[in-house]
C-alpha cells in the first residue's frame, strides 16, 4: 500500500479551480475540476492551482505558456494583448471594472465570469467616448475613480466659461460648457478654464506723485471681459496680471501729468484718460475693458492740514471782499432815503413816529419831566407787565 502512494499522487480540483501540471519543471497539462491520479514515475511533479472566480490568469510566465502551449491552454485561457496605441476597456459580467494601458497583456480564465475587452485606438483620436466617460466620471466607485484618474483627464466646463485644450503644449481646441474626457496615455493633456463673464480687478494703494510733486495714494477699479479666448491663450501667460500692470502703468502716467487741483476737480476725466489709454492694448490681446473708476484719492496727513488752511483762508478772503460791498450798499440806501425825505416834509415826521414805535416796543414805562426845570411830572406804562 505504501508503494502505491509513492507511484501516484492524488489531486482534487474544485469546480471553481483549474490546475497546471508540470513534470520536471515543464508544462504538461491543464487539470479540470475533479479527482486526478497523477503518476510519479516520470520524476518530479508540480501542480499549480488557480481560482477561476478571480478571472485573471496571473501566472508569472502566462504569456510564455500561451505562446508555446496555446493549443493546450487555449481551451481554458483567453488572452488579450494591446499595441502601444491601444487602450483596453475590461468588462466583467457586463460591468466596466478596469482600464488596460497601451502595451498590456492580459490572460483570463474561460468558464468563469463573462469577460470582454473593448479595444480603443488612441493613435489619433484621444477623446473618451461619452458612454465610457459617464461610467468613469463622477459618482463611480472608489476603485474605478482611482483607475479613471490614472487613465483619463476628466474636465467639466461650467456655464459662462470656455476650456482651452492643450495637447503636448499646443492649443488644439476650444471647449464649450459640458463634460469632457481625454486619454492621458502617450501625450500630455491640460485644460485651462477661462471665465467669459464680466470680471473686476482692483489696483490698491498706489503711491503716485502729481505734476506739482504732491504724493497721493489712489485706489482704482476696472471691469473687463474676455472677448477672444484663443488670443488670450496664445499671447498671455497670466491675463489678470497683464491687465493689472496695464492699469497700474496707465494710472501712474495719467496722474503724473496732472496737478492736484485738476485731479480733485474732475476725477471722471482721469477715468476716461486711463480707459482710453489701455483699451487698444487690451483689445489686441482679446480683452475688452468695460469701465475704469478711481475709487479713492487719499492725501497725506500734512497735505490735508495745508488744504484745510487754504480753504479757511479762501473763505476769509471772500468774507473780506463782501464786507465793503455790503457797506457800500448800505450807504447808497441811506443816500437814496435822504433824497426822498428832502423832497417831502411829512416823511421825516413819519420816520420819527416809526422810530418811536420801535423804541416803545423795547421799554416798559416812560417818565415825563419838565423840559425847563427837569422836574418829574408823570410816568406812563407802555405795555402791561407779565
Amino acid at each position: 500500500m505504501k508503494s502505491f502512494f509513492k507511484l501516484w499522487k492524488i489531486v482534487n480540483i474544485a469546480d471553481s479551480e483549474r490546475a497546471l501540471l508540470f513534470r520536471r519543471s515543464r508544462f504538461d497539462a491543464v487539470l479540470p475540476p475533479g479527482r486526478h491520479r497523477i503518476s510519479l514515475l516520470s520524476g518530479d511533479v508540480r501542480v499549480e492551482t488557480y481560482d477561476v472566480a478571480e478571472v485573471n490568469f496571473d501566472a508569472i510566465k502566462a504569456k510564455f505558456l500561451l505562446d508555446n502551449y496555446g493549443e493546450i491552454l487555449g481551451e481554458y485561457v483567453k488572452s488579450y494583448e494591446l499595441s502601444d496605441h491601444q487602450v483596453g476597456l475590461f468588462y466583467r459580467d457586463g460591468h466596466l471594472v478596469d482600464i488596460l494601458p497601451p502595451g498590456t497583456f492580459r490572460a483570463v480564465w474561460k468558464g468563469g465570469k463573462v469577460v470582454r475587452v473593448g479595444i480603443v485606438d488612441i493613435a489619433k483620436e484621444y477623446t473618451v467616448d461619452e458612454k465610457v466617460l459617464t461610467l468613469l466620471g463622477r459618482g463611480v466607485r472608489a476603485g474605478q475613480m482611482r483607475i479613471a484618474a490614472q487613465a483619463i483627464s476628466y474636465n467639466e466646463i461650467p456655464n459662462e466659461h470656455i476650456g482651452l485644450l492643450v495637447v503636448n503644449g499646443k492649443l488644439k481646441k476650444i471647449l464649450q460648457p459640458g463634460s469632457y474626457g481625454f486619454w492621458k496615455y502617450n501625450r500630455s493633456i491640460a485644460v485651462k478654464l477661462l471665465d467669459m463673464r464680466l470680471q473686476t480687478i482692483q489696483i490698491s494703494a498706489q503711491e503716485i506723485l502729481t505734476k506739482d510733486r504732491i504724493s497721493l495714494r489712489i485706489n482704482l477699479s476696472g471691469n473687463f471681459r474676455i472677448t477672444q479666448p484663443q488670443k488670450v491663450a496664445l499671447k498671455l501667460n497670466d491675463y489678470k496680471n497683464f491687465i493689472y500692470r496695464e492699469l497700474q502703468f496707465s494710472l501712474r502716467e495719467a496722474v503724473g501729468t496732472q496737478t492736484l487741483d485738476s485731479l480733485l476737480a474732475d476725477k471722471d476725466r482721469l477715468n476716461i484718460v486711463i480707459a482710453t489709454d489701455i483699451r487698444e492694448r487690451l483689445a489686441e490681446n482679446g480683452i475688452d475693458i468695460a469701465s475704469v473708476g478711481v475709487k479713492d484719492i487719499i492725501l497725506p496727513g500734512d497735505m490735508k492740514m495745508i488744504l484745510s488752511q487754504v480753504a479757511e483762508t479762501h473763505k476769509e478772503s471772500e468774507a473780506n471782499l463782501l464786507t465793503p460791498l455790503e457797506e457800500t450798499k448800505a450807504v447808497c440806501s441811506l443816500q437814496n432815503t435822504a433824497k426822498v425825505m428832502d423832497g417831502s416834509p411829512v416823511l421825516p415826521h413819519l420816520k420819527e413816529l416809526e422810530s418811536l414805535k420801535k423804541i416803545s416796543a423795547c421799554i416798559d414805562k416812560a417818565s415825563v419831566h419838565d423840559g425847563l426845570d427837569g422836574e418829574f411830572i408823570d410816568s406812563v406804562k407802555l405795555r402791561p407787565t407779565a
